[in-house]
């Protein structure tokens, strides 16, 4: 879990950084809330991608979660940690890394403006 949450995360930083130079190419990237409007770009460009890697792993994770036959005890052991995981991470990409990157971004968007000033 923790591997596909660092690969999916690099991904969201990618298409974050890449929302911002186009902002800032297009001259559009003059206040905060244009920085905000950018990182919301390129933030929903990732909510498809993200929504159908969730549902296909719980499509394959539920049944086990609900399985009584034959090493269901252990299979239930392996999946229940993956769902939660799998949950963590949609809420961590889709909700938490965007607003850390504000958090960063505002910061250096700020000794830019006081830089031309």
């Amino acid at each position: 879990m923790a591997g596909i949450d660092a690969e999916t995360g690099v991904v969201m930083l990618l298409y974050l950084d890449l929302a911002c130079d186009k902002w800032k190419k297009a001259g559009k990237l003059q206040s905060l809330e244009d920085l905000k409007e950018a990182i919301m770009y390129g933030s929903v460009k990732r909510i498809r991608p993200k929504l159908m890697l969730v549902c296909t792993m719980l499509l394959g994770l539920v049944p086990i979660m609900f399985s009584t036959g034959t090493g269901a005890d252990v299979m239930k052991r392996i999946a229940a940690p993956m769902v939660g995981g799998i949950g963590t991470s949609a809420i961590l990409e889709l909700l938490i890394y965007p607003a850390i990157y504000l958090l960063w971004k505002q910061r250096d968007f700020k000794k830019e403006v006081d830089v031309v000033r």
